[in-house]
């Protein structure tokens, strides 16, 4: 029998496969992503695909200035202190404070950041991902692992307010989650707006999509239509859902950036678009789970970790930009402060 861990790990290779051929089939006289297969030292393996131009004075002209599409398939041991942080999102984990042991775990996912060149295609991200430990670092074929789940979503982070390309990002991933039930969407879209949300700046990273985390066969991490007298989900129900909406990825952002990839912009939408990542670096570096344990697992690869980070970014002391009343830029700052139903 092919095991979860087999057939994330196939999903996710093929899901990869997938973005960047519709990636690179925007921009054909663009240099091709860069694919870089990488073992790790620890157990598993990786494969990053990397998009970016080399650095020159003088401005490139292609669709995306960087954009990673990565997949991992890891194994290894979680030390004590790992587990204990990881228990504050994922209750399920077996965990004595007067051990020193380690766990076995295995994780496998697909992460991805694209930063289009235009001010007015938007900056969107992905990741879906496995994780399951056991209880011995060679499991019998067939055994449960004494803790799994999913988690993943899909957000989209634009520099100008397009109500229609917002629309049809959120109609698109909504439809990938009513397949499965009705209450999927509102429930991770709320969660999507409440963790891509930048304390110190109270405002939102982007206009949000969907977030979900620790999504298992337990009471306590049912999805949203489950409950205590139906039938709980299993890891096939959860699985499916989770294909699903990764094979939504492609429909819901490619055509937005078809549509925004050249549109005519000005000295000031791109110190504005650069201002906006300035944003998301400090959401990834400062609050993102994700970068987190991927900094604190043991043989961290830290190139593909920080493969979200854009290329150029600004910062500026006191900025005017964005408070202009009735500006464009005004407008976007109005909804990420005040996040809307878009579907």
């Amino acid at each position: 029998m092919t095991t979860m861990r087999d057939r994330v790990a196939e999903y996710i290779t093929g899901l990869q496969d997938k973005i960047v051929t519709a990636l690179e089939s925007l921009d054909p006289n663009a240099p091709p992503f860069v694919r870089d297969q990488w073992e790790r030292e620890q157990g598993g393996y990786g494969i990053s695909c990397v998009f970016s131009t080399p650095y020159s004075s003088t401005p490139a002209t292609t669709v995306l200035e960087k954009a990673g599409v990565n997949i991992s398939v890891i194994h290894g041991a979680l030390p004590p202190a790992a587990i204990k942080q990881m228990r504050v999102e994922h209750a399920s984990i077996p965990y004595d404070p007067d051990s020193q042991a380690a766990l076995p775990f295995f994780a496998a996912g697909i992460s991805l950041v694209i930063h289009p060149r235009n001010p007015h295609a938007p900056t969107v991200h992905a990741n879906y991902r496995y994780f399951e430990i056991s209880d011995t670092a060679n499991p019998l074929p067939g055994s449960a692992p004494i803790a799994w789940w999913f988690g993943g979503g899909s957000d989209l982070t634009p520099s100008y307010l397009y109500e229609d390309d917002v629309t049809h990002f959120h109609r698109t991933i909504k439809a990938a989650c009513d397949a499965h039930g009705a209450a999927l969407h509102p429930a991770f879209k709320k969660w999507c707006d409440e963790y891509f949300f930048i304390p110190h700046r109270k405002e939102a990273r982007g206009l949000g999509g969907l977030f979900f985390d620790d999504l298992c066969d337990t009471v306590h991490a049912r999805m949203p239509d489950a409950d205590a007298t139906a039938r709980p989900y299993t890891a096939d129900d959860i699985f499916a859902f989770v294909r699903r909406a990764g094979d939504a990825f492609i429909p819901s952002y490619i055509p937005i950036l078809e549509r925004r990839m050249h549109t005519p912009y000005t000295d000031a939408q791109r110190r504005w678009q650069l201002l906006r990542r300035g944003r998301y670096v400090e959401f990834n570096l400062v609050y993102d789970r994700g970068t987190k344990f991927g900094l604190m697992t043991p043989g961290a690869r830290i190139e593909s970790i920080l493969m979200s980070l854009p290329e150029t970014a600004r910062w500026e002391y006191m900025s005017e930009v964005g408070t202009e009343e009735s500006s464009e830029e005004a407008k976007l700052v109005e909804v990420l402060r005040k996040p809307k139903e878009w579907a």
